[in-house]
């Protein structure tokens, strides 16, 4: 136990703050998602075999 007591509005603001951490990874997530099937093409079991295809442009 703590010598001082924790104040209420501490508690409220802990709580806050792991939301907005909790909604911050969830966003870092989706763009990291995003940025593995635009890199992958949509193809990622393959790109995870290594058995991918590189595309000339031609």
């Amino acid at each position: 136990m703590s010598i001082t007591k924790t104040h209420e509005l501490h508690k409220r603001r802990f709580s806050r703050n792991v939301g907005v951490g909790l909604l911050l990874a969830a966003f870092i997530a989706i763009v990291f998602g995003m940025t593995v099937v635009k890199i992958t093409s949509g193809d990622v079991g393959a790109a995870l075999q290594g058995k991918s295809r590189v595309e000339n442009g031609d």
